[in-house]
Order: C-alpha cells, then sequence, then structure tokens
C-alpha cells in the first residue's frame, strides 16, 4: 500500500500528492501496470508549480512520469500493514528543473 499526506492507506490511487506542506507537486493520471508486495508501477503527469514569481501566484506545469514503489516495510501506526517506503520518477522527456530525470525520494509518511 501507499500512504498519503493524511496517513491514510491508499491502493493503486488516481493521484498521490508528493509536496505534502505546500500541495506544489502532485502526480495525476496514474494508471496502474503492476502492483505486487515488493514493487507497483505506473505512468502518469506529475504537475509542479513553477513558484514564478512566487508559489502562490505560480502555474502548474505537467511532466509525462513513470512512476515505481518499492521497499515496503512495516507500517508504524498499523504494524499488520506494509506500506513503500520508496519511490523512483523517471521522466521520459523532460523533467522539472533543477530536478533529474531519474530520481528516487524516501517516502517517510
Amino acid at each position: 500500500m501507499l500512504v498519503d499526506c493524511f496517513e491514510q492507506a491508499q491502493v493503486r490511487p488516481d493521484d498521490f500528492v508528493l509536496a505534502c506542506g505546500d500541495g506544489n507537486n502532485r502526480l495525476v493520471r496514474l494508471h496502474w501496470d503492476s502492483w505486487g508486495r515488493r514493487t507497483a508501477t505506473a505512468t502518469g503527469t506529475d504537475m509542479v508549480n513553477e513558484c514564478r514569481p512566487n508559489c502562490a501566484e505560480g502555474r502548474f506545469r505537467g511532466y509525462p512520469v513513470k512512476v515505481t514503489l518499492s521497499e515496503p516495510d512495516q507500517w508504524p501506526t498499523a504494524p499488520d500493514l506494509r506500506r513503500f517506503t520508496k519511490i523512483r520518477l523517471v521522466y521520459p522527456d523532460t523533467a522539472p528543473a533543477p530536478v533529474a530525470k531519474d530520481v528516487t525520494y524516501k517516502l517517510v509518511y
């Protein structure tokens, strides 16, 4: 499973907020190719606020992305459940600056 910003369990979500603090980065239109015990893969769009001239006035831009979830581990608030702890984003075209075209983040919530 995937745990969202509100510590709610998600399975194959259509969208997922990456920037919990301000909502300026969200995966949308996720289409799951696989959802297994060890990994899950999807394609979708990473909507990123360009924050120009600032984040409040910025516009969101979409970037096609391939998503891989991995490294399931025990969820501390629900020890009988396992949640993915890593997310890898691969941008086939352009990545949002200054992000690399292939980046992995730890999911801490």
